[in-house]
Formats: C-alpha cells, sequence, structure tokens
C-alpha cells in the first residue's frame, strides 16, 4: 500500500510498501517517531485517508471497493480513539458516549441501557452527567473508549492516545485497553512513539521510519534482538539493557580479566532456573556476571545477562555455550 500526498515535496510517499496482516483479537502496535507515517497507515485502515495504490481487507472484504452507504456501515464496525479525545464540550459523558448510537438509528431505551454498560465497563458510571472540562485527562480518554466502543466494534484504532497522559493515568489507560481486549476479543491497531506502551500490552509490533516498515514481529523477540537502529534507539528508552554487539558499548570494568564475553536472553521459566550455574559447574570454567536484568512482558518473564568466561581446559568454554544452546538459550559471543 501507498499514499502520496498532491501537496507533498516532490510528491514523496507518506507511506510506501506498506504489507501488514493483523490477526483476529490481537493488539498490535505501529511505533515510530514524528513524520515517520504511522498516523497516515492508522487512517489509511478505515478510509480517512484514502491509500495511492493497494488495497486493504477487513475479514476478507475489500474496503475500497465499497461504496457509500457501505462504508458507512463498515466504519461502524471500527471504533477510533484520539490523542486530544475529540469530545462534544457541551454534551455530557452520557451524551458524548450516545452520539454514534443515535447516529446509528438506535432506539432510545437500548441507547441507555448500551450507555449504562459502556460506563460501566470503562468505570465512568457515576460521572454520566458531568461534561468534559469537569473531567481530568485520562477520564475523557475513557469517554472517548467507550464512545468508540458504542457500536460493538470489531476493531479498535488508536491514534496516540495515551500521549497526552501523565504516566500514571497511561498506564491506568493501557490496562483498560488490555482488559477490553481480553473480554470482548476485540482487534486493537495502536500507534504510538512511546516503546514503553508497545511493551506494556501489544502482541506484536511494527517500527516505522520515512513511511516505510523497518521492522516487525512478535513484541518480545524485538525487543531482545532489534535489528535496526531506530528499533534500538525505542527499545533504550525503556530498558538499561540495550542490544550493542560490540564489548566497547558495554559498560564492564576495564581491568576484567581476559576470557570470553558473552550476553545470554532467557524467556520464560527458564529466567527462573540455575542454568548457567548448573551448566558451568559441570567444567573448569569460572564465570562472573557484569551486567543483568529480568523483567516480564505481558506475563512472560525474560531476562538478560553479561557474563564473563575465563580460564578452563581448553574447549570447556564452547562447551558451555553449547550446553546453554541445546536448552534453547539464546547465546551471543560478544568478545573473545
Amino acid at each position: 500500500m501507498q499514499k502520496v500526498y498532491a501537496d507533498m515535496p516532490g510528491r514523496l510517499p507518506a507511506i510506501d510498501r506498506i504489507h501488514l496482516h493483523i490477526k483476529r483479537g490481537e493488539i498490535f502496535g505501529i511505533i515510530g517517531h514524528s513524520g515517520a507515517g504511522k498516523s497516515t497507515l492508522l487512517r489509511c485502515v478505515n478510509l480517512l485517508e484514502r491509500p495511492t495504490s493497494g488495497t486493504i481487507r477487513i475479514d476478507g472484504e475489500e474496503m475500497m471497493r465499497l461504496d457509500a452507504k457501505q462504508l458507512q456501515a463498515k466504519r461502524r464496525k471500527i471504533g477510533m480513539i484520539f490523542q486530544h479525545f475529540n469530545l462534544l464540550s457541551s454534551a455530557t459523558v452520557a451524551e458524548n458516549v450516545a452520539f454514534p448510537l443515535k447516529l446509528s438509528g438506535m432506539g432510545q431505551a437500548k441507547i441507555q441501557a448500551r450507555i449504562q454498560e459502556l460506563l460501566e465497563l470503562v468505570g465512568l458510571l457515576e460521572h454520566a452527567s458531568k461534561y468534559p472540562n469537569q473531567l481530568s485527562g485520562g477520564q475523557k480518554q475513557r469517554v472517548g473508549i467507550a464512545r468508540a466502543l458504542a457500536n460493538h466494534p470489531d476493531i479498535l484504532l488508536c491514534d496516540e492516545a495515551t500521549s497526552a497522559l501523565d504516566p500514571q493515568t497511561t498506564n491506568a489507560i493501557l490496562a483498560l485497553l488490555l482488559d477490553i481486549n481480553h473480554k470482548l476479543g476485540i482487534t486493537i491497531l495502536l500507534i504510538t512513539h512511546e516503546m514503553q506502551v508497545i511493551r506494556a500490552i501489544c502482541d506484536r509490533v511494527a517500527v516505522m521510519e520515512n513511511g516505510l516498515i523497518v521492522e516487525t514481529g512478535n513484541v518480545l523477540d524485538v525487543f531482545l534482538k532489534p535489528q535496526h537502529a531506530v528499533t534500538k534507539d525505542f527499545v533504550g528508552q525503556v530498558s538499561d539493557f540495550t542490544a550493542q554487539t560490540s564489548s566497547a558499548h558495554l559498560d564492564v570494568p576495564s581491568n576484567s580479566a581476559a576470557g570470553t564475553l558473552i550476553r545470554i536472553t532467557y524467556v520464560g521459566q527458564q529466567t527462573y532456573e540455575p542454568i548457567l550455574f548448573e551448566i558451568v559447574k559441570s567444567t573448569t570454567v569460572s564465570f562472573a556476571i557484569l551486567q543483568g536484568t529480568i523483567s516480564a512482558m505481558k506475563g512472560v518473564p525474560y531476562g538478560q545477562l553479561v557474563v564473563r568466561l575465563t580460564g578452563g581446559q581448553p574447549g570447556d568454554t564452547e562447551l558451555v555455550i553449547a550446553k546453554l544452546r541445546q536448552e534453547d538459550i539464546d547465546v551471543e559471543v560478544i568478545a573473545q
């Protein structure tokens, strides 16, 4: 897919060569710096921006072939929440949530029941009669989420939905989105410039730069083994353990003993098991842990260690590395 704006200098594509398949029920993140093209890509999904070339299929239906009436009906099944909330300032919380329901022709009794259901879901039932200027930023975004869910959408598009919020409120909104995904099975496509957002709730991620997708994959894989320079930059936002490949970049003592420097990556339950100790003690090798971290992503624990292996009989260091890899542990030799 490609999108070119007629007034862009040199008619350079805002997005180009975009190929994405998003699975039903997953939370998919798109991350990039300002101007990377992520907002354009998101708005192409529901044809708020019409691609210059390419196709968009939702549940096998080609969006660009729909007539105006069909497109309107399809858009009702695609909710959208925005960075700056886009609430009606002269309408109450309940009226803001009711707005898309009235447009769809729902009866008043059903609208009232749906409002109560949605406000209860987002934790705002007691604020139904308030106006947006009486709400905090997090509460406004909860109204936006309730409104986006009004017509039982299959897909929820999130356009920098937490960028205007403080960190504590951001975490609360992300927890709400994760809860909605679990309870309703709704597919969530979000864009952000914050790796913490991706790390907190996304299953897979695409990294954008200059209108192109430069890297994509499962969040844990991309986080632990970023390939592109811009991905490494984003990972560095939330990790004290950046994926540098040279010993010169590692914060290790200059007087460290000679030996083999390796990076070990654990994923899952093996993170908490003494695998390295058990393997090393069966050899004459000694080891020192120079750096290390343990964390979790969507309930999956992971850890990384930088270890210096020293001493031992000839071949023992290679044996340790081989045995670690036999345990399905990723081992990278940084320096020898």
